[in-house]
């Protein structure tokens, strides 16, 4: 039986898989790794963002929170002029308040929307929502952010 020689790795591939290695240990990577939970919080807020970016992105959201319970949520956003997305509270019903607040869609789709807060802002979210979006532009539809204090649009910059 012949015996092969091992590879000889380069230095410079050597080096990479190091800092790799380094880094993997230093920041949460999007695959194989466990996300940091969301910390429970109360939530409450009265909550009022309207703007359009430049680029024709725009939201107009009322979120109104009180003790964790959602009171009110009216939310539309627009990708260009491509389309929107629309959620109302009439089609929701809160499923969860802690560690964030949860709402699953009346009509039995796996449409939810997530309300959390982090020590900057109060996210708005949405996931498996297709259905409330003109089509094709689903995967460009992003959260609203509020300002916990003022309720406002959070900067996000």
């Amino acid at each position: 039986m012949q015996t092969r020689p091992l590879p000889i790795v380069s230095m410079r591939a050597a080096a990479a898989m190091a800092l790799l290695a380094t880094l993997a240990g230093c920041i949460p990577l999007p695959f194989g790794g466990r996300s940091t939970p969301i910390a429970a919080r109360d939530i409450d807020l009265v909550g009022d963002c309207r703007r359009t970016e430049e680029d024709g992105f725009r939201e107009d959201a009322q979120l109104r929170v009180a003790n964790n319970t959602v009171q009110q949520l009216q939310w539309k956003l627009w990708v260009g002029k491509r389309g929107s997305c629309s959620f109302n509270l009439a089609d929701f019903r809160q499923v969860k308040k802690t560690p964030h607040i949860e709402l699953r869609a009346n009509d039995g789709s796996a449409c939810e929307l997530m309300v959390w807060q982090d020590p900057r802002r109060i996210t708005l979210a949405h996931a498996n929502c297709q259905a409330h979006c003109t089509p094709g532009i689903y995967e460009q539809a992003w959260p609203v952010m509020f300002e916990p204090g003022s309720g406002d649009c959070a900067r996000t910059r």
